[in-house]
């Protein structure tokens, strides 16, 4: 089993680029497969859960050729099959996307239910519920959702709670049924912005993406497009945590600055000195940093997926902060690994008071889940000697040559 051994202490300095957001990649690819013709996508990023989903769609039938490390061939053209219930489809959690796509293009689809980072319940019931809404019948058994329609038909649809995948599930059949769907209390991230963008080149009429009402006029059909994935908000938000953990000047490069205004917020109000550029942030951490109170939102607010890695950094600011967690029930399981290294953590519920120590200490640790695992990194930069980070499955799901981009700015990461 690989796993990442870091010696800490090390000031980043330098610059890092970007990868291609993983959650605008993992529901573009479904979607590519709605297409009748030939795809392109470019700034794919080099994970696991790209491949994943890759390999899913040469199972169902269709061909994914890369031209570059970053950019994909999809073809779909020949037809592709609607059962997806192999090993694959279960291992990560946004292979659900290919009910809605499958559903838009065949009106019919069977998925296997989904898997990935296991932090609380993730139910997919708004999903099937907008699936229902739209005409299609819903059914689960032996671990597989099975929806089937004779046509889609569009309609008003109210979202229970804000959730990015009913969304852009939802979104995915709406695109193809017969009249206009309204999605109200919508989710208003990047990548549902990201997807609907794709899907309108393909051809999609889409319109509100990015507000809390979508409105879909259903097509026919969908026409081959070449579309460039936006840049990943989270792993921009990671290192730039990492700046400020070390200490550093570290210029992030490849980002849409006004997606990280929730963390610059955060940062320089610990006291991080933050530069916007056009399509860089300049993050340096050269004064004490100070404990803040922070809460995870639905965008624009602060993104549950930068939490564990906030709460790293929060560890070692003087002062008490208290983090609330508003997204998931259970995304705290990493902190007994933040312990090991030293961390004085109280959690009770969904909030978790810190009371800042002077450092981290070396210890093995083990990621616990993809976000989890990047924030045991981030400590472990800023600890006194050696960390051993397991379940490097996780990270690599998400971070692209996370180790090259870390040492190019002076860490010390060895994979063993």
């Amino acid at each position: 089993m690989e796993k990442l051994l870091v010696r800490g202490k090390k000031r980043l300095v330098g610059e890092v680029n970007i990868s291609g957001a993983k959650n605008a990649a993992v529901a573009v690819l479904p979607a590519a497969v709605m297409c009748s013709g030939v795809s392109v996508l470019e700034n794919l990023p080099d994970i696991e859960d790209v491949a994943c989903i890759c390999t899913t769609i040469e199972k169902l039938g269709g061909t994914c050729t890369y031209r570059d490390s970053h950019t994909l061939e999809i073809d779909c053209s020949k037809g592709i099959a609607y059962s997806a219930t192999f090993e694959e489809v279960e291992r990560i959690r946004a292979s659900y996307y290919f009910l809605g796509a499958l559903l838009a293009r065949y009106k019919k689809a069977e998925v296997a239910m989904p898997g990935g980072c296991n932090f609380g319940k993730r139910p997919i019931d708004l999903h099937l519920k907008g699936f229902r809404a739209l005409g299609a019948t819903v059914i689960e058994e032996d671990g597989v959702v099975k929806a089937y329609a004779d046509k889609l038909v569009g309609t008003s649809i109210y979202m229970d709670q804000v959730s990015v995948g009913a969304t852009i599930n939802v979104m995915l059949a709406a695109t193809m049924a017969e009249g206009t769907t309204t999605i109200e209390n919508a989710a208003k991230e990047p990548h549902v912005v990201d997807t609907a963008n794709y899907l309108n080149m393909m051809g999609a009429n889409i319109k509100g993406a990015g507000t809390d009402v979508i409105r879909i006029k259903g097509v026919s059909e969908l026409h081959q497009a070449q579309y460039a994935i936006i840049p990943d908000q989270i792993e921009a938000g990671t290192y730039m945590i990492a700046a400020a953990i070390t200490g550093g000047d570290v210029v992030v490069n490849n980002i849409i600055p006004k997606h990280m205004d929730s963390l610059t917020a955060k940062l320089e109000e610990m006291n991080v000195g933050i530069e916007e550029r056009d399509e860089s942030i300049r993050v340096t951490a050269t004064h004490p940093l100070r404990g803040i109170d922070v809460k995870t939102m639905s965008y624009p607010g602060f993104p549950t997926d930068l939490q564990p890695q906030m709460a790293a950094l929060l560890s070692i600011c003087v002062g008490k902060s208290v983090l609330t967690e508003n997204v998931w029930e259970n995304r705290y399981q990493y902190m007994d690994e933040l312990r090991k290294m030293g961390a004085k953590v109280d959690v009770n519920g969904r909030v978790a008071t810190i009371e800042g120590v002077p450092h981290f200490v070396g210890a093995e640790v083990s990621a616990t889940d993809l976000r989890a695992g990047a924030a045991m990194i981030l400590a472990a930069l800023a600890a006194e000697g050696e960390t051993i980070i397991d379940g490097l499955r996780y990270i690599d799901r998400g971070y692209e040559n996370v180790e090259h981009k870390f040492n190019a700015m002076g860490a010390d990461i060895v994979r063993i």
